[in-house]
């Protein structure tokens, strides 16, 4: 067993001795918990009653000056006190003059760029360094002794930005409605300084590990906001799918988690290798800053460690932003410790998490990532290339995740999304694109209003599903009818398809979505 440093922090302190007597017990007790590196006070939800929210909960000690391009550092016990009502700013990233669906017409998933537009060729104004930070949504009157089931959600954003003040990852609605379980949003650091690939470094994957530190401190703290550490269901959408299937490979025998939620993404791809090739994406935005050092690699670093991040992030943005070839590439590589290069070989030699998962996709993944149609928004981009990019980017990796479950005889879930409902949707040859189910889940669906009657009914129903995984990992979904994939002789497997115009949820042959990728 792998014991971290922030385990060894639980394990030594007895919470007894940091959770003792301060200076706020004068405050709402309901809006003030203690744990083990410090006591926050949170707020009531403003527009929804019957929730609380802490905002801002570092979870690292900010990751700046020598700590940059290093792995997270846990926070030492503290008995200080702190205000979490603002949330905190998301990691370095640039937002792209490039246009495309996410910046122009569903930015409801991306992070508030304050007066910034969100095509604004710049590093986002409310981005910041110091951000290794989570934010945790509770029924108000939780307890320590509630003892809720937990959902730690993992942003997407391509490992190029994101983070969790988007409005559509506020989960506050569904708490609300529900009053029985927890939700934490965590930020993580992302391209060049999550993932700089510097030859200069002896790790490389630094935002999976912000990602496991910001675990093992929910792991350690939650059950003082009233969840229970022993139901923690690791949930990520997009690159955050990606990362939590990474996170079940890399620690088998320690979880942490009691189940894992891949949302439209698996690790069940192909990762770049860290080799040369890369390492010169890093050197040549250093030489580019003033930080040449082509025969010393720690010299390098060191002097990249002094540059202002929006320096460094606004060169790389621009330079992409220019399309110039080649392109820099800053993204999870493989180093056979964190990631690996064959996770079909790890899963043969049984080195995956022994914990059920639940897998999804929608319809028409590819639909808002391929290439901007803006010269021809009503009619859309090329439907063949929409259909193949969604096949292998994101149904076939989910098949072969099902497969590799099943050969360590893991209990899997599965879900097809089709929903298309206008609100969410700005053009209807979008149909059920990347992250189309996530607001239906979140309770964020009518933000923008326009919500029909039906879409509430599929809404609450998806999340009703969900919060019965969150329950009970193993057997929660099949109580409510909805069978566990097991591959028969002929490939099939069982799966639900949710959000048809004509139902809400029904269980299908995997082969109706899989047939392209058997044999594969």
């Amino acid at each position: 067993m792998r014991i971290t440093p922030f385990l060894s922090l639980v394990i030594s302190f007895a919470v007894a001795s940091v959770l003792g007597s301060s200076a706020v017990e004068d405050l709402d007790s309901r809006l003030t918990v203690k744990t083990l590196t410090g006591s926050y006070t949170g707020l009531q939800e403003p527009e929804f009653e019957g929730v609380r929210v802490f905002r801002n909960i570092p979870y690292a000690i900010p990751p700046v000056g020598k700590l940059r391009w290093k792995p997270p550092v846990a926070r030492q016990p503290s008995r200080q006190h702190h205000y979490s009502r603002r949330f905190p700013p998301p990691c370095p990233q640039y937002l792209s003059r490039s246009l495309s669906l996410w910046n122009s017409n569903i930015t409801n998933f991306s992070i508030s760029p304050g007066g910034q537009s969100y095509h604004a060729g710049e590093m986002a104004q409310t981005s910041a360094e110091d951000c290794l930070s989570l934010a945790i949504w509770t029924p108000t009157n939780a307890t320590s002794e509630a003892k809720l089931p937990v959902a730690l959600f993992v942003p997407g954003g391509s490992f190029r930005g994101g983070g969790l003040d988007a409005p559509y990852h506020n989960p506050a609605a569904w708490i609300r409605r529900s009053q029985r379980h927890i939700m934490v949003t965590i930020n993580y650091r992302v391209n060049i300084f999550g993932f700089p690939n510097a030859a200069g470094l002896g790790t490389q994957n630094l935002g999976i590990l912000d990602q496991r530190l910001a675990l093992e401190w929910v792991y350690g703290n939650i059950e003082a906001f009233g969840g229970d550490r022993d139901r923690i269901t690791l949930w990520g959408h997009s690159a955050g799918a990606l990362s939590v299937d990474i996170l079940n490979f890399a620690y088998p025998n320690e979880p942490l988690a009691a189940a894992f939620f891949f949302m439209s993404g698996t690790a069940m791809r192909t990762f770049a290798q860290g080799d040369n090739s890369l390492q010169t994406n890093f050197s040549f935005v250093a030489k580019n800053l003033g930080c040449d050092f082509p025969e010393h690699a720690e010299a390098e670093v060191e002097c990249m460690q002094q540059v202002p991040a929006t320096l460094i992030s606004n060169f790389a943005g621009h330079y992409g932003d220019n399309h110039t070839k080649p392109s820099l590439f800053f993204r999870p590589t493989a180093d056979n410790e964190i990631i690996y290069k064959n996770y079909t070989e790890r899963a043969l030699r049984g080195l995956i998490s022994p914990v059920p998962a639940l897998v999804s996709v929608t319809s028409n993944e590819q639909s808002s990532l391929i290439e901007y149609p803006v010269n021809n928004l009503i009619g859309g981009p090329n439907r063949t290339a929409v259909e193949k990019g969604t096949l292998s980017d994101f149904t076939c990796p989910a098949y072969n995740t099902s497969n590799v479950r099943a050969e360590n005889h893991l209990t899997t879930y599965r879900y097809q999304y089709v929903g298309n409902f206008s609100n969410i949707t700005p053009y209807p040859w979008m149909g059920a694109y990347h992250g189309a189910d996530l607001p239906m889940i979140f309770g964020t669906y009518n933000i923008s209003g326009g919500a029909t009657d039906y879409q509430k009914l599929v809404a609450e129903r998806m999340q009703d599903y969900v919060f019965a995984f969150l329950e009970d990992p193993h057997d929660g979904l099949a109580k409510l009818g909805w069978l566990p994939s097991r591959i028969s002789e002929n490939n099939e497997e069982n799966m639900v398809r949710l959000g048809d115009s004509e139902y809400i949820i029904k269980n299908i042959s995997s082969i109706e979505v899989d047939d392209a990728c058997m044999g594969r």
